[in-house]
């Protein structure tokens, strides 16, 4: 066990390491920061001065080392937009996506772990082709246009919720709704899968022979077992949420994460992006040692040698 936590934790130091060089190459082929650092009327040796007071005129392979050597000690250089330190930045952006990211989730928990379930035991019921409804149209309209459609409906129609902003529960509504909605989609769909695989195990007949009840069959037996890859769908798409719903967060001006990396790749504002996507990695990594560690809860037949 402790062999392959070990293991774990080298290969999720490696992939974020790789995903950190590949972001500090991408943005500083994006363009020179300077020209929106320096007015208008700046001259070329301004501009070129600047360079230098921020080490941009040294070779790539000289700025990445410098990176990784403030990186080791927690550094991710200051924001050029904000005069702050970026990762400073990034985690006052971070706690209102986890709000949305929480509560996207839990509308998709809330619609697709009944609908999967009940669609599984009961296939070619009502519930069982409102469940393909739901699911096709949320794998199929991407999050932004549920956005749009939202907006138009419960805020400029409806006069019921705001149309954008941040601030009470009232603000979290619509976003997280045209968020869960693919959320939603994905699980409805792979708990119907897993349950349906699941309902077909020796267990599970074995469980019906004693007498048990379908419900504890269902819940206790066959449910436990499918869940393992609706968990791990689930924590890839904390990651992504967590990364930056951008589409969703720019058509509400939701201050997140999503919103902050449009606003800075826009403004060419390298060290808050390299903060951003190095947050969403290590969150990527750590979510995803959690979850093949927490298989072993669920199903006691896994081990790790």
């Amino acid at each position: 066990m402790i062999r392959y936590l070990l293991r774990r934790v080298g290969q999720g130091c490696i992939t974020v390491l790789v995903v950190i060089a590949m972001i500090f190459v991408v943005v500083r082929a994006i363009g020179d920061p300077t020209h929106l650092m320096l007015p208008p009327e700046a001259t070329e040796a301004d501009r070129q001065v600047l360079r230098e007071q921020m080490g941009l005129d040294k070779p790539m392979p000289v700025q990445f080392v410098r990176f990784l050597a403030q990186l080791s000690h927690g550094d991710l250089g200051n924001s050029y937009r904000f005069s702050r330190p970026a990762l400073a930045v990034v985690w006052q952006a971070a706690w209102p996506t986890l709000q949305l990211a929480l509560a996207a989730l839990a509308f998709a928990l809330l619609i697709g772990l009944p609908l999967g379930i009940v669609s599984a035991t009961r296939p070619g019921g009502i519930a069982d082709r409102l469940g393909s409804v739901v699911s096709a149209i949320g794998q199929v309209v991407p999050p932004f246009l549920f956005g749009l459609l939202f907006v138009k409906l419960f805020a400029l129609r409806l006069h019921w919720l705001p149309t954008s902003g941040y601030g009470s529960v009232r603000y979290l509504i619509l976003p997280a709704l045209a968020l869960g909605w693919y959320v939603a989609a994905g699980v409805l769909r792979l708990t119907r899968a897993s349950m349906a695989t699941a309902l077909e195990g020796d267990y599970v007949r074995f469980a019906r022979l004693k007498g048990m009840p379908e419900h504890v069959v269902v819940l206790r037996h066959a449910w436990r077992n499918a869940l393992l890859p609706v968990l791990t769908f689930l924590s890839m798409q904390f990651g992504v949420l967590m990364g930056g719903a951008v589409s969703v967060e720019v058509v509400f001006g939701w201050p997140g994460l999503g919103q902050l990396l449009y606003d800075s790749i826009n403004n060419l504002d390298y060290t808050v992006v390299q903060a951003a996507v190095a947050f969403a990695a290590v969150l990527f990594a750590t979510l995803n040692l959690v979850v093949d560690l927490f298989y072993a809860v669920l199903d006691p037949r896994i081990r790790y040698a």
